[in-house]
């Protein structure tokens, strides 16, 4: 994942601090250039044939990148946790879909930004009355209580730029919450997840210059709602 700093200078800000979707398992038509992982080609093989372990490792690897993206989309953090579980079954039944036709984190990828939308459209037909702040805890737990601004990294070397570094992400979040669906995804697998035009295309199925428009677009707006309180810090 891509540190705080990189997604402020992605839009353009200057700053020295470091459902139901068809058939969302079948590949999209891949424009992602694939390298050939040995390790990813043996960890599908191990998936294909049941092997527990394998899909362990799988959980492991890719359920950081897999609840930051679904968190990004539903923005709430119980619900991101639902999806998140609800992706890995999703995968878990399914995974003999999986051709190889892009990369495994491509694939896990797509499956949670659908579940993630379906959720949210779920949740929209029955009118939530209740929303969660981003600051709210990421975990119930009293001794583990991190809010979403926290889990960007943070270079900070003193309580004052900790507490100016910390406002500059929940700005970030705030404003990144506040873009609709298409921008909002496609800004955040960019510019937080570190993901290439072609592995974004592939996710969203759509083609690499739609993918560019969006996150050009996507930063603009940003940009523009940073530029009324970044200069107030």
């Amino acid at each position: 994942m891509l540190v705080k700093g990189k997604a402020w200078l992605a839009i353009g800000i200057e700053t020295n601090l470091d459902g139901a979707v068809a058939d969302v398992y079948a590949p999209a038509p891949s424009t992602e250039v694939i390298a050939i992982d040995p390790r990813e080609m043996a960890l599908s093989e191990r998936l294909r044939a049941g092997e527990m372990e394998a899909f362990a490792e799988l959980v492991a690897e890719f359920q950081p990148l897999v609840y930051s993206v679904t968190l990004r989309i539903v923005r709430d953090a119980e619900e991101a946790r639902d999806v998140t579980q609800e992706t890995f079954l999703r995968i878990y039944r399914h995974f003999d879909r999986f051709r190889g036709e892009s990369s495994l984190k491509t694939w896990v990828c797509r499956i949670a930004v659908n579940q993630a939308l379906n959720s949210q459209r779920w949740w929209k037909r029955r009118r939530r009355a209740e929303t969660h702040s981003l600051d709210d805890p990421l975990s119930q737990e009293s001794e583990d209580r991190l809010s979403l601004g926290a889990t960007l990294a943070s270079t900070a070397d003193s309580p004052e730029t900790e507490a100016i570094t910390h406002e500059r992400q929940q700005q970030l979040e705030r404003a990144l919450g506040e873009l609709k669906n298409d921008f909002r995804i496609a800004v955040a697998l960019r510019d937080i997840e570190g993901m290439s035009y072609e592995e974004i295309a592939n996710i969203l199925e759509i083609s690499v210059g739609t993918v560019k428009s969006r996150i050009a677009r996507g930063r603009e707006m940003l940009r523009t709602r940073l530029s009324k309180t970044i200069n107030c810090l």
